[in-house]
Protein backbone atom coordinates (compact mmCIF):
# COMPACT_ATOMS: atom_id res chain seq x y z
CA UNK A 1 0.00 0.00 0.00
CA UNK A 2 1.63 3.40 -1.16
CA UNK A 3 1.44 6.10 2.03
CA UNK A 4 1.90 8.81 -0.44
CA UNK A 5 -0.90 9.91 -2.46
CA UNK A 6 -0.01 7.94 -6.29
CA UNK A 7 1.40 9.98 -9.33
CA UNK A 8 -1.04 10.93 -11.69
CA UNK A 9 -0.36 9.95 -15.09
CA UNK A 10 -1.75 11.24 -18.01
CA UNK A 11 -4.63 8.71 -19.46
CA UNK A 12 -2.93 8.42 -23.23
CA UNK A 13 0.77 8.11 -21.49
CA UNK A 14 1.95 4.57 -22.23
CA UNK A 15 3.15 4.11 -18.64
CA UNK A 16 2.91 0.16 -18.86
CA UNK A 17 0.71 -2.53 -20.07
CA UNK A 18 -1.26 -3.71 -16.51
CA UNK A 19 -4.82 -4.41 -17.03
CA UNK A 20 -6.26 -2.34 -14.64
CA UNK A 21 -4.51 0.48 -16.10
CA UNK A 22 -6.55 -0.83 -19.22
CA UNK A 23 -9.76 -1.21 -17.65
CA UNK A 24 -9.27 2.69 -16.29
CA UNK A 25 -8.81 4.10 -19.34
CA UNK A 26 -11.48 1.93 -20.80
CA UNK A 27 -13.92 3.11 -17.76
CA UNK A 28 -13.16 6.74 -18.26
CA UNK A 29 -14.32 6.91 -21.49
CA UNK A 30 -17.28 4.61 -21.35
CA UNK A 31 -18.47 7.10 -18.32
CA UNK A 32 -17.89 10.23 -20.99
CA UNK A 33 -20.29 8.76 -23.19
CA UNK A 34 -17.15 7.61 -25.45
CA UNK A 35 -16.70 4.12 -27.50
CA UNK A 36 -13.56 2.72 -27.60
CA UNK A 37 -12.10 1.86 -31.53
CA UNK A 38 -13.33 -2.10 -31.84
CA UNK A 39 -9.30 -2.78 -33.03
CA UNK A 40 -8.51 -1.55 -29.24
CA UNK A 41 -10.54 -3.51 -27.77
CA UNK A 42 -9.85 -6.37 -29.52
CA UNK A 43 -6.42 -5.74 -29.14
CA UNK A 44 -7.04 -5.56 -25.46
CA UNK A 45 -9.17 -8.21 -24.53
CA UNK A 46 -6.44 -9.92 -22.33
CA UNK A 47 -5.43 -6.90 -20.53
CA UNK A 48 -8.96 -6.81 -19.56
CA UNK A 49 -9.57 -9.68 -17.59
CA UNK A 50 -8.08 -8.10 -14.32
CA UNK A 51 -10.67 -10.31 -12.39
CA UNK A 52 -12.03 -13.47 -12.27
CA UNK A 53 -14.90 -13.63 -14.35
CA UNK A 54 -17.93 -14.35 -12.69
CA UNK A 55 -19.84 -17.77 -13.45
CA UNK A 56 -23.43 -16.03 -12.99
CA UNK A 57 -23.01 -15.77 -9.07
CA UNK A 58 -22.85 -12.78 -6.87
CA UNK A 59 -20.70 -11.24 -4.60
CA UNK A 60 -20.41 -8.63 -2.19
CA UNK A 61 -18.05 -6.89 0.42
CA UNK A 62 -19.48 -4.85 2.87
CA UNK A 63 -17.72 -2.82 5.37
CA UNK A 64 -18.45 -1.76 8.79
CA UNK A 65 -16.82 1.31 10.25
CA UNK A 66 -15.95 2.35 13.62
CA UNK A 67 -15.12 5.67 13.75
CA UNK A 68 -13.40 6.76 16.61
CA UNK A 69 -10.77 4.08 17.30
CA UNK A 70 -12.32 0.93 19.25
CA UNK A 71 -10.84 -0.66 22.14
CA UNK A 72 -9.97 -3.52 21.05
CA UNK A 73 -9.38 -5.09 24.68
CA UNK A 74 -12.92 -4.89 25.50
CA UNK A 75 -13.91 -6.22 22.36
CA UNK A 76 -11.96 -9.23 22.02
CA UNK A 77 -11.47 -10.10 25.37
CA UNK A 78 -8.58 -11.89 27.00
CA UNK A 79 -10.50 -14.57 28.98
CA UNK A 80 -7.79 -17.29 30.43
CA UNK A 81 -6.99 -16.97 33.92
CA UNK A 82 -3.04 -16.05 33.44
CA UNK A 83 -4.28 -13.40 30.54
CA UNK A 84 -7.43 -12.36 32.12
CA UNK A 85 -5.60 -11.21 35.40
CA UNK A 86 -3.34 -9.36 33.56
CA UNK A 87 -5.70 -7.46 31.69
CA UNK A 88 -8.03 -6.56 35.23
CA UNK A 89 -4.66 -5.62 36.84
CA UNK A 90 -3.78 -3.36 34.34
CA UNK A 91 -7.27 -1.81 33.80
CA UNK A 92 -7.93 -1.74 37.07
CA UNK A 93 -10.20 -4.83 38.19
CA UNK A 94 -11.80 -5.61 41.06
CA UNK A 95 -10.28 -8.43 43.13
CA UNK A 96 -11.88 -11.40 42.45
CA UNK A 97 -11.97 -11.27 38.74
CA UNK A 98 -15.21 -8.40 39.54
CA UNK A 99 -15.80 -5.40 37.20
CA UNK A 100 -13.58 -2.55 37.73
CA UNK A 101 -12.13 0.50 36.68
CA UNK A 102 -12.74 -0.09 32.74
CA UNK A 103 -12.08 -3.85 33.07
CA UNK A 104 -15.11 -6.49 32.41
CA UNK A 105 -16.04 -8.63 35.19
CA UNK A 106 -14.51 -12.31 33.73
CA UNK A 107 -18.11 -13.67 34.57
CA UNK A 108 -19.75 -11.64 32.27
CA UNK A 109 -17.81 -12.95 29.77
CA UNK A 110 -18.99 -16.07 29.96
CA UNK A 111 -21.70 -16.32 27.73
CA UNK A 112 -19.70 -14.65 24.87
CA UNK A 113 -16.88 -17.09 25.31
CA UNK A 114 -15.01 -18.18 22.03
CA UNK A 115 -14.82 -21.55 21.32
CA UNK A 116 -12.64 -22.13 18.42
CA UNK A 117 -12.28 -25.23 16.11
CA UNK A 118 -8.62 -25.00 16.93
CA UNK A 119 -7.27 -24.05 20.31
CA UNK A 120 -4.69 -21.22 20.55
CA UNK A 121 -1.30 -21.58 21.56
CA UNK A 122 -0.68 -21.32 25.54
CA UNK A 123 -3.81 -22.03 26.61
CA UNK A 124 -5.29 -18.55 25.79
CA UNK A 125 -8.82 -17.89 25.27
CA UNK A 126 -10.71 -14.90 24.25
CA UNK A 127 -14.33 -13.87 24.70
CA UNK A 128 -16.48 -11.07 23.15
CA UNK A 129 -17.93 -7.84 25.09
CA UNK A 130 -20.51 -9.28 27.06
CA UNK A 131 -23.25 -7.29 24.52
CA UNK A 132 -21.68 -9.21 21.56
CA UNK A 133 -23.74 -12.12 22.24
CA UNK A 134 -25.13 -12.79 18.66
CA UNK A 135 -22.10 -12.55 17.72
CA UNK A 136 -20.32 -14.74 19.77
CA UNK A 137 -22.65 -17.23 18.60
CA UNK A 138 -22.25 -16.73 14.97
CA UNK A 139 -18.21 -17.49 15.94
CA UNK A 140 -18.79 -20.27 17.03
CA UNK A 141 -21.17 -21.93 14.57
CA UNK A 142 -18.54 -20.54 11.72
CA UNK A 143 -19.46 -18.05 10.76
CA UNK A 144 -17.08 -15.63 12.00
CA UNK A 145 -13.17 -14.91 12.29
CA UNK A 146 -11.38 -12.43 14.21
CA UNK A 147 -8.38 -11.67 13.28
CA UNK A 148 -5.76 -10.06 15.81
CA UNK A 149 -3.53 -7.67 16.35
CA UNK A 150 -4.23 -6.02 12.33
CA UNK A 151 -3.22 -1.96 11.60
CA UNK A 152 -1.79 -0.03 9.01
CA UNK A 153 1.89 -0.81 8.28
CA UNK A 154 4.28 -0.44 5.23
CA UNK A 155 6.24 -3.25 5.83
CA UNK A 156 6.94 -5.12 8.42
CA UNK A 157 8.23 -4.08 11.90
CA UNK A 158 9.42 -5.26 15.32
CA UNK A 159 9.79 -3.13 18.21
CA UNK A 160 13.46 -2.18 18.27
CA UNK A 161 13.22 -1.01 14.57
CA UNK A 162 10.30 1.00 15.27
CA UNK A 163 12.46 2.45 18.31
CA UNK A 164 15.04 2.76 15.79
CA UNK A 165 15.86 5.93 13.66
CA UNK A 166 16.11 4.40 10.64
CA UNK A 167 13.32 5.33 8.51
CA UNK A 168 14.82 4.40 5.52
CA UNK A 169 14.76 0.90 5.57
CA UNK A 170 12.17 0.82 8.07
CA UNK A 171 9.59 3.27 7.28
CA UNK A 172 6.70 3.95 10.27
CA UNK A 173 3.31 4.57 8.58
CA UNK A 174 2.39 8.55 8.99
CA UNK A 175 0.66 10.17 11.27
CA UNK A 176 0.01 7.56 13.34
CA UNK A 177 -2.27 7.71 16.35
CA UNK A 178 -4.43 10.66 14.13
CA UNK A 179 -7.96 9.87 14.05
CA UNK A 180 -8.46 11.22 10.60
CA UNK A 181 -4.70 9.97 8.93
CA UNK A 182 -5.47 6.58 10.79
CA UNK A 183 -8.62 6.33 9.13
CA UNK A 184 -7.49 7.21 5.92
CA UNK A 185 -4.54 4.86 5.80
CA UNK A 186 -6.92 2.06 6.67
CA UNK A 187 -9.26 2.81 3.80
CA UNK A 188 -6.79 4.32 1.43
CA UNK A 189 -3.24 3.44 2.36
CA UNK A 190 -2.70 7.35 2.53
CA UNK A 191 -3.17 10.00 5.11
CA UNK A 192 -5.56 12.67 4.70
CA UNK A 193 -6.05 14.11 1.55
CA UNK A 194 -6.35 10.85 -0.45
CA UNK A 195 -8.85 10.63 -3.32
CA UNK A 196 -8.68 6.81 -3.92
CA UNK A 197 -9.61 3.70 -1.69
CA UNK A 198 -8.70 0.29 -2.23
CA UNK A 199 -12.57 -0.18 -1.88
CA UNK A 200 -13.58 1.97 -5.02
CA UNK A 201 -10.25 0.28 -6.23
CA UNK A 202 -11.52 -3.24 -6.19
CA UNK A 203 -14.91 -1.96 -7.88
CA UNK A 204 -12.65 -0.57 -10.43
CA UNK A 205 -12.23 -4.27 -11.49
CA UNK A 206 -15.51 -5.32 -10.73
CA UNK A 207 -17.08 -2.53 -13.59
CA UNK A 208 -16.98 -4.47 -16.29
CA UNK A 209 -19.16 -7.06 -15.31
CA UNK A 210 -22.14 -4.83 -13.67
CA UNK A 211 -24.40 -3.77 -16.54
CA UNK A 212 -25.14 -0.52 -14.46
CA UNK A 213 -21.76 0.42 -13.24
CA UNK A 214 -23.19 2.99 -10.68
CA UNK A 215 -24.43 1.14 -8.77
CA UNK A 216 -20.61 -0.70 -7.91
CA UNK A 217 -19.75 0.94 -4.75
CA UNK A 218 -22.87 2.10 -2.58
CA UNK A 219 -22.09 4.00 0.70
CA UNK A 220 -25.05 4.30 3.59
CA UNK A 221 -22.92 6.87 5.41
CA UNK A 222 -21.97 9.79 3.05
CA UNK A 223 -18.54 10.60 1.48
CA UNK A 224 -15.77 7.61 2.06
CA UNK A 225 -12.48 7.95 0.65
CA UNK A 226 -12.49 3.66 0.59
CA UNK A 227 -15.05 3.71 -2.04
CA UNK A 228 -13.55 6.22 -4.60
CA UNK A 229 -11.80 4.60 -7.59
CA UNK A 230 -10.29 5.39 -10.50
CA UNK A 231 -13.36 4.89 -12.28
CA UNK A 232 -15.70 3.56 -9.86
CA UNK A 233 -18.05 6.12 -8.22
CA UNK A 234 -19.32 6.26 -4.96
CA UNK A 235 -23.07 6.23 -4.81
CA UNK A 236 -24.55 7.65 -1.59
CA UNK A 237 -27.85 6.28 -0.40
CA UNK A 238 -29.52 7.59 3.23
CA UNK A 239 -30.94 4.59 5.22
CA UNK A 240 -34.27 5.68 4.24
CA UNK A 241 -33.69 4.72 0.95
CA UNK A 242 -32.54 6.93 -2.38
CA UNK A 243 -31.02 10.51 -2.24
CA UNK A 244 -33.82 12.72 -4.25
CA UNK A 245 -33.01 16.16 -5.73
CA UNK A 246 -36.23 17.64 -4.09
CA UNK A 247 -36.88 20.66 -6.23
CA UNK A 248 -36.82 18.76 -9.44
CA UNK A 249 -38.62 15.23 -7.98
CA UNK A 250 -41.06 15.97 -5.21
CA UNK A 251 -44.70 16.41 -6.22
CA UNK A 252 -44.24 20.16 -5.88
CA UNK A 253 -41.80 22.92 -5.57
CA UNK A 254 -42.82 25.99 -3.14
CA UNK A 255 -46.21 24.79 -3.18
CA UNK A 256 -46.58 24.58 -6.85
CA UNK A 257 -46.52 21.72 -9.85
CA UNK A 258 -45.97 24.58 -12.68
CA UNK A 259 -42.51 25.37 -10.66
CA UNK A 260 -41.60 21.71 -9.60
CA UNK A 261 -42.02 21.21 -13.96
CA UNK A 262 -39.75 24.70 -14.38
CA UNK A 263 -37.55 23.10 -12.43
CA UNK A 264 -37.33 19.94 -13.73
CA UNK A 265 -37.14 21.22 -17.63
CA UNK A 266 -34.54 23.76 -16.86
CA UNK A 267 -31.98 21.00 -14.71
CA UNK A 268 -32.44 18.57 -17.50
CA UNK A 269 -32.66 20.22 -20.92
CA UNK A 270 -29.84 20.45 -23.47
CA UNK A 271 -27.90 23.66 -23.09
CA UNK A 272 -25.75 25.34 -25.39
CA UNK A 273 -23.03 26.03 -23.11
CA UNK A 274 -20.73 23.37 -22.43
CA UNK A 275 -20.65 23.35 -18.92
CA UNK A 276 -24.26 23.76 -18.44
CA UNK A 277 -25.22 20.79 -20.83
CA UNK A 278 -22.63 18.52 -18.69
CA UNK A 279 -24.43 19.69 -15.12
CA UNK A 280 -27.81 18.78 -16.31
CA UNK A 281 -26.50 15.34 -17.56
CA UNK A 282 -25.38 14.57 -14.37
CA UNK A 283 -29.08 15.72 -12.93
CA UNK A 284 -30.65 13.45 -15.45
CA UNK A 285 -28.25 10.50 -14.25
CA UNK A 286 -28.71 11.37 -10.73
CA UNK A 287 -32.70 11.52 -11.46
CA UNK A 288 -32.55 8.28 -13.24
CA UNK A 289 -30.28 6.55 -10.37
CA UNK A 290 -32.96 7.58 -7.61
CA UNK A 291 -35.69 5.90 -9.53
CA UNK A 292 -33.86 2.83 -10.19
CA UNK A 293 -32.79 2.83 -6.51
CA UNK A 294 -36.45 3.60 -5.38
CA UNK A 295 -37.64 0.13 -7.74
CA UNK A 296 -34.80 -1.87 -6.40
CA UNK A 297 -36.32 -1.36 -2.59
CA UNK A 298 -39.98 -1.48 -3.47
CA UNK A 299 -39.53 -4.68 -5.81
CA UNK A 300 -40.62 -7.95 -4.57
CA UNK A 301 -37.83 -9.34 -2.89
CA UNK A 302 -36.51 -6.26 -1.22
CA UNK A 303 -40.13 -4.54 -0.41
CA UNK A 304 -40.47 -3.84 3.03
CA UNK A 305 -43.37 -1.86 4.41
CA UNK A 306 -45.14 -1.89 8.06
CA UNK A 307 -48.05 -2.89 6.08
CA UNK A 308 -46.76 -6.04 4.34
CA UNK A 309 -43.11 -6.94 6.50
CA UNK A 310 -41.04 -9.01 4.34
CA UNK A 311 -39.51 -12.11 6.56
CA UNK A 312 -36.23 -11.71 4.57
CA UNK A 313 -35.89 -8.71 6.74
CA UNK A 314 -37.94 -9.87 10.30
CA UNK A 315 -34.22 -10.03 11.81
CA UNK A 316 -34.13 -6.05 11.68
CA UNK A 317 -36.92 -5.64 14.48
CA UNK A 318 -38.28 -2.54 16.03
CA UNK A 319 -35.63 -3.26 19.06
CA UNK A 320 -32.54 -3.73 16.90
CA UNK A 321 -33.05 -0.66 15.07
CA UNK A 322 -34.42 1.87 18.07
CA UNK A 323 -31.16 4.11 18.66
CA UNK A 324 -28.90 2.20 15.97
CA UNK A 325 -28.06 3.75 12.97
CA UNK A 326 -25.76 1.03 11.99
CA UNK A 327 -28.80 -1.50 12.20
CA UNK A 328 -30.54 1.42 9.61
CA UNK A 329 -27.72 1.17 7.46
CA UNK A 330 -27.39 -2.57 7.10
CA UNK A 331 -30.63 -3.12 6.70
CA UNK A 332 -31.11 -0.61 3.56
CA UNK A 333 -27.77 -2.72 2.35
CA UNK A 334 -29.75 -5.71 2.62
CA UNK A 335 -32.90 -4.51 0.60
CA UNK A 336 -30.42 -3.00 -1.99
CA UNK A 337 -28.51 -6.73 -2.40
CA UNK A 338 -32.28 -8.01 -2.50
CA UNK A 339 -33.45 -5.46 -4.92
CA UNK A 340 -30.33 -5.97 -7.45
CA UNK A 341 -32.03 -7.33 -10.67
CA UNK A 342 -33.82 -3.75 -10.68
CA UNK A 343 -29.99 -1.64 -10.17
CA UNK A 344 -28.76 -3.78 -13.68
CA UNK A 345 -28.28 -7.40 -11.91
CA UNK A 346 -24.87 -6.43 -10.42
CA UNK A 347 -22.47 -9.30 -10.52
CA UNK A 348 -20.49 -7.38 -7.89
CA UNK A 349 -21.16 -4.65 -5.42
CA UNK A 350 -19.23 -2.95 -2.53
CA UNK A 351 -20.82 -1.02 0.62
CA UNK A 352 -19.87 0.98 3.18
CA UNK A 353 -21.64 1.40 6.33
CA UNK A 354 -20.49 3.16 9.92
CA UNK A 355 -21.13 3.80 13.57
CA UNK A 356 -19.43 6.89 15.40
CA UNK A 357 -18.66 7.31 19.33
CA UNK A 358 -15.49 5.12 19.42
CA UNK A 359 -12.96 8.11 20.59
CA UNK A 360 -13.42 6.87 24.28
CA UNK A 361 -11.20 9.02 26.40
CA UNK A 362 -13.82 9.21 28.64
CA UNK A 363 -16.75 7.06 30.47
CA UNK A 364 -15.30 4.10 28.61
CA UNK A 365 -17.80 1.54 30.00
CA UNK A 366 -20.68 2.99 29.75
CA UNK A 367 -20.59 4.59 26.31
CA UNK A 368 -18.84 1.28 24.76
CA UNK A 369 -21.53 -0.86 25.99
CA UNK A 370 -24.11 1.09 24.07
CA UNK A 371 -21.80 0.54 20.89
CA UNK A 372 -21.05 -2.91 21.60
CA UNK A 373 -24.69 -3.57 21.53
CA UNK A 374 -25.34 -1.50 18.38
CA UNK A 375 -22.58 -3.33 16.34
CA UNK A 376 -23.82 -6.85 17.74
CA UNK A 377 -27.60 -6.43 16.49
CA UNK A 378 -26.71 -4.82 13.03
CA UNK A 379 -24.13 -7.14 12.21
CA UNK A 380 -26.21 -10.13 13.83
CA UNK A 381 -29.56 -9.05 11.90
CA UNK A 382 -27.80 -8.35 8.70
CA UNK A 383 -25.70 -12.05 8.73
CA UNK A 384 -29.70 -13.51 9.46
CA UNK A 385 -30.97 -11.60 6.36
CA UNK A 386 -28.49 -13.08 4.20
CA UNK A 387 -29.49 -16.34 5.25
CA UNK A 388 -32.61 -15.49 4.52
CA UNK A 389 -32.31 -14.10 1.34
CA UNK A 390 -29.95 -17.01 0.29
CA UNK A 391 -27.13 -15.09 -0.10
CA UNK A 392 -25.00 -15.59 3.01
CA UNK A 393 -22.12 -17.49 1.20
CA UNK A 394 -21.85 -14.28 -1.54
CA UNK A 395 -21.94 -11.70 1.07
CA UNK A 396 -18.50 -10.95 3.65
CA UNK A 397 -18.41 -8.01 5.90
CA UNK A 398 -16.07 -6.95 7.35
CA UNK A 399 -14.89 -4.58 10.44
CA UNK A 400 -12.34 -1.58 10.33
CA UNK A 401 -11.55 1.52 12.49
CA UNK A 402 -8.45 4.23 13.13
CA UNK A 403 -6.89 1.94 15.24
CA UNK A 404 -7.32 0.24 18.99
CA UNK A 405 -6.80 1.75 21.81
CA UNK A 406 -4.31 1.48 24.62
CA UNK A 407 -4.76 -1.35 27.13
CA UNK A 408 -4.04 0.98 30.13
CA UNK A 409 -6.44 3.20 31.63
CA UNK A 410 -6.17 7.28 31.41
CA UNK A 411 -8.32 6.82 34.44
CA UNK A 412 -11.64 6.46 32.43
CA UNK A 413 -11.21 5.23 29.08
CA UNK A 414 -7.92 4.44 26.92
CA UNK A 415 -6.04 6.67 24.61
CA UNK A 416 -4.73 6.47 21.14
CA UNK A 417 -3.51 3.49 20.02
CA UNK A 418 -1.97 1.68 16.70
CA UNK A 419 -2.67 -2.14 16.66
CA UNK A 420 -6.77 -3.95 16.87
CA UNK A 421 -8.93 -6.96 16.78
CA UNK A 422 -11.37 -7.24 13.75
CA UNK A 423 -14.25 -9.30 13.00
CA UNK A 424 -15.01 -10.96 9.50
CA UNK A 425 -18.06 -12.28 9.18
CA UNK A 426 -20.32 -14.39 6.16
CA UNK A 427 -21.06 -17.88 4.80
CA UNK A 428 -17.75 -17.77 3.16
CA UNK A 429 -15.76 -17.44 6.29
CA UNK A 430 -13.59 -19.82 7.74
CA UNK A 431 -14.82 -18.80 11.05
CA UNK A 432 -14.49 -20.42 14.39
CA UNK A 433 -10.97 -19.70 14.35
CA UNK A 434 -8.33 -16.69 15.31
CA UNK A 435 -6.02 -15.87 12.88
CA UNK A 436 -2.79 -13.80 13.61
CA UNK A 437 -0.71 -13.58 16.83
CA UNK A 438 -2.32 -12.96 20.13
CA UNK A 439 -0.28 -10.52 21.40
CA UNK A 440 0.96 -10.66 25.64
CA UNK A 441 -0.78 -8.58 27.35
CA UNK A 442 1.27 -5.78 28.83
CA UNK A 443 1.71 -2.39 28.44
CA UNK A 444 5.68 -2.27 29.81
CA UNK A 445 7.98 -0.87 27.09
CA UNK A 446 10.71 -3.03 27.56
CA UNK A 447 12.48 -5.90 25.50
CA UNK A 448 11.40 -8.40 27.39
CA UNK A 449 9.71 -11.47 25.05
CA UNK A 450 6.23 -10.47 26.45
CA UNK A 451 6.34 -6.78 25.52
CA UNK A 452 7.65 -7.22 21.87
CA UNK A 453 4.24 -6.45 20.45
CA UNK A 454 3.31 -3.31 23.02
CA UNK A 455 4.85 -0.04 22.07
CA UNK A 456 3.77 2.31 25.25
CA UNK A 457 1.04 2.01 27.49
CA UNK A 458 -0.16 -1.79 25.68
CA UNK A 459 -0.26 0.04 22.33
CA UNK A 460 -0.47 -2.66 20.18
CA UNK A 461 2.33 -3.19 17.34
CA UNK A 462 0.42 -4.53 14.42
CA UNK A 463 1.66 -8.24 13.82
CA UNK A 464 -0.54 -8.51 10.72
CA UNK A 465 -0.68 -5.21 7.99
CA UNK A 466 -3.98 -3.77 6.43
CA UNK A 467 -2.99 -4.75 3.19
CA UNK A 468 -2.64 -8.54 4.23
CA UNK A 469 -6.39 -7.87 5.36
CA UNK A 470 -7.47 -6.02 2.15
CA UNK A 471 -6.08 -8.51 -0.15
CA UNK A 472 -7.27 -11.88 1.60
CA UNK A 473 -10.96 -9.93 1.24
CA UNK A 474 -10.09 -8.90 -2.53
CA UNK A 475 -8.79 -12.39 -3.56
CA UNK A 476 -12.25 -13.83 -2.38
CA UNK A 477 -14.09 -10.96 -4.38
CA UNK A 478 -12.18 -12.21 -7.18
CA UNK A 479 -9.35 -10.24 -7.80
CA UNK A 480 -6.32 -11.65 -9.26
CA UNK A 481 -2.99 -11.65 -8.07
CA UNK A 482 -1.24 -9.64 -10.53
CA UNK A 483 -3.64 -6.80 -9.47
CA UNK A 484 -2.94 -6.96 -5.67
CA UNK A 485 0.47 -5.40 -5.18
CA UNK A 486 2.99 -3.72 -7.40
CA UNK A 487 3.02 0.11 -8.48
CA UNK A 488 -0.26 0.16 -10.13
CA UNK A 489 -1.28 -2.50 -8.11
CA UNK A 490 -4.37 -2.60 -5.34
CA UNK A 491 -2.51 -2.54 -2.61
CA UNK A 492 1.20 -1.33 -3.90
CA UNK A 493 2.70 -2.52 -0.21
CA UNK A 494 1.34 -5.67 -0.32
CA UNK A 495 4.72 -6.49 -2.23
CA UNK A 496 6.53 -6.04 1.27
CA UNK A 497 4.46 -8.61 2.58
CA UNK A 498 4.69 -11.51 0.47
CA UNK A 499 4.70 -14.65 2.04
CA UNK A 500 7.79 -14.15 4.63
CA UNK A 501 8.53 -17.25 6.99
CA UNK A 502 8.90 -16.62 10.48
CA UNK A 503 12.60 -15.12 11.36
CA UNK A 504 14.18 -13.22 13.78
CA UNK A 505 13.99 -10.65 11.31
CA UNK A 506 10.43 -10.11 11.56
CA UNK A 507 10.21 -11.36 15.36
CA UNK A 508 9.65 -14.57 14.56
CA UNK A 509 6.20 -13.66 12.75
CA UNK A 510 5.16 -15.26 9.02
CA UNK A 511 3.72 -12.47 6.98
CA UNK A 512 1.34 -14.42 4.06
CA UNK A 513 -0.14 -12.72 1.83
CA UNK A 514 -3.29 -14.37 2.11
CA UNK A 515 -4.24 -14.24 5.72
CA UNK A 516 -6.90 -17.73 5.21
CA UNK A 517 -9.77 -16.49 6.80
CA UNK A 518 -12.13 -16.44 3.50
CA UNK A 519 -12.72 -19.83 1.75
CA UNK A 520 -11.22 -19.96 -1.70
CA UNK A 521 -13.06 -17.95 -4.55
Amino acid sequence: MYLTPPLKRSPNQPDDDSRRTFLRRSAQLTFTGMALPTLLNLSAMGQAAAMVAPDGSYKALVCVFMYGGNDYANTVVTYDDPSYNLYSTIRGGGAGQTAGGIALAKAALTPTLLTPTTALPDGRQYAFHPSMTGLAALFNAGKVAVQLNVGPLVKPMTKAQYKGTDRTQFPVPPKLFSHNDQQSLWQSSSPEGSTIGWGGNVGDLALQFNSNRLFTCISVTGNAVFLAGDAALSYQVSSGGAVKIKAATDQYTYGSTLVKNAMLAITQQTRSHVLENEYNKVTQRAIGAELLVTAALTSAAAVDTTAAPNPNFAPFNAEVLRDNSLASQLKIVARLIAGRGALGSPKRQVFFVSLGGFDLHDDLVVNHVRNMRRVNDAMTAFYQSTELLGVASSVTTFTASDFGRTLSSNGDGSDHGWGSHHLVMGGAVKGAAFYGTAPPVSTSDTTAAADQWHVGQGRLLPTTSVDQYAATLATWFGVEEAELSGANGILPNLANFNNLPASAATGNIAYPRNLGFMNAP
